[in-house]
C-alpha cells in the first residue's frame, strides 16, 4: 500500500490535539502510544500538542484553537464511541472510526453477532452473567475455553480456563471489568494480527504479522513491557493463508463501518488451518511494541509517516 504523502502540507494541518491518557484501564498504554505520536508528527513539522481528557476538559479543544484531533487513547472513553460523539459536537476532526463503529468494535459480543450475520468466521461463543452460567459455557464450548470482558482491551481481565473449578475466579475477574462476560471457544494454533488502513471500497490490508508468545500467553504484560515475544513480519505463513487472513481481516473492517485504521486479531486453527477473527481494534497502540506500525514498516511505511497520513485524514463522520 502506498500513502499520499506528497500531498499533505504539516502546517496546513493546524494545531493538533493528540489525545492520551484518559479514564481506561489502558490509560499508561495510552500515554505511552500518544507519546509516540506527538514525538513523530512534530519531528514532520505538525503543530502537535498532548492534550488528555481526565486532565483537561474537552471544551478547551475549541477555546485553545485546535484544528483537528489524532486519538491515541485506547479502552472506555476514548476507543468506544464516546469521545468520537463529544468530537462530533464539538466539530472537531478526529482520527479513527465514527462514533457508530468505535461503538460496535468495543463490544465484542456486538461485534461476533454482526460478523456471525455476515458469514464471517469467529469462534463460537456465550455471553453469561453469572459463575453458573459460566461453568454451563464450559460444558458446551469445551476446554479450554477464554473468558473475558465484553469492552475491555489489551487482555485485562482474561482467563484462560481448563477445568470447572476455574470458573467461577474466571467470571468475577471479568465481571470486575464488565458486567457482560464473554466465553469464547478456545483456537488452538497461530495467532495472528493484521492492521488495515483506509474505509470502504478503499479499505487496504497491510501484512500479517504472527506472534509467538512464552508458553502461548500473549498477556498484558507480555505485550507491553517484556522482549520475549516473538513478532514474525513477514509472518512466515504459506502465501494462501496470508491473503485469506488479510482477505477477511478488510470485510470485517468494512461490515462494522471502521473507517482510517484498524488492527484485527486472527487465529489459525492448526487441525484445518482455518482463520478465526477475534476481535477488532480501532484504536491501535502506537507504542514501541505496538504492531500497526511494525507491519507498516514491512510495506515501507515508517512510523512518522504513517502518522502524518493518520492525522491528515481526521474527518467528521456524522
Amino acid at each position: 500500500m502506498k500513502l499520499d504523502l506528497a500531498s499533505i502540507d504539516p502546517k496546513a494541518l493546524g494545531k493538533v490535539a493528540v489525545l492520551m491518557g484518559g479514564h481506561s484501564a489502558e490509560r499508561e498504554v495510552s500515554i505511552m502510544s500518544g507519546t509516540g505520536v506527538l514525538n513523530a508528527l512534530k519531528s514532520q513539522g505538525v503543530d502537535a500538542h498532548r492534550f488528555d481528557p481526565s486532565e483537561r476538559d474537552l471544551g478547551e479543544l475549541v477555546r485553545d484553537g485546535y484544528a483537528r484531533c489524532f486519538i491515541a487513547l485506547h479502552g472506555r472513553y476514548g476507543e468506544d464511541g464516546t469521545v468520537q460523539g463529544a468530537l462530533e459536537l464539538l466539530r472537531m476532526p478526529y482520527t479513527g472510526s465514527g462514533v457508530m463503529a468505535s461503538s460496535i468494535a468495543m463490544d465484542k459480543i456486538m461485534t461476533k453477532r454482526i460478523w456471525r450475520f455476515e458469514g464471517l468466521p469467529t469462534p463460537d461463543w456465550r455471553m453469561v452473567s453469572s459463575a453458573e452460567e459460566t461453568r454451563s459455557a464450559l460444558a458446551a464450548l469445551g476446554a479450554p475455553m477464554i473468558v473475558k470482558p465484553a469492552r475491555e482491551g489489551s487482555t485485562i481481565g482474561l482467563t484462560k480456563v481448563t477445568s470447572v473449578e476455574q470458573c467461577d475466579a474466571a467470571f468475577a475477574l471479568a465481571a470486575q471489568c464488565d458486567p457482560e462476560v464473554l466465553c469464547e471457544e478456545f483456537v488452538a494454533g497461530d495467532e495472528t494480527t493484521c492492521p488495515v488502513l483506509g474505509e470502504g471500497a478503499g479499505a487496504e490490508a497491510l501484512p500479517v504479522i504472527r506472534i509467538v508468545a512464552p508458553e502461548g500467553n500473549y498477556d498484558y504484560r507480555n505485550k507491553y513491557f517484556t522482549d520475549v515475544t516473538q513478532y514474525h513480519c513477514p509472518s512466515g505463513l504459506p502465501e494462501a493463508e496470508e491473503r485469506e487472513i488479510r482477505r477477511i481481516v478488510v470485510q470485517a473492517f468494512r461490515t462494522l463501518g471502521c473507517s482510517g485504521w484498524g488492527r484485527a486479531d486472527v487465529m489459525v486453527r492448526k487441525t484445518d488451518r482455518k482463520p478465526f477473527l477475534l476481535e477488532i481494534n480501532t484504536s491501535p497502540g502506537m507504542t514501541g511494541h505496538s504492531l500497526v506500525p511494525m507491519s507498516a514498516q514491512a510495506a515501507g511505511i515508517s512510523y512518522e509517516q504513517l502518522c502524518l497520513w493518520l492525522v491528515a485524514q481526521a474527518a467528521l463522520k456524522l
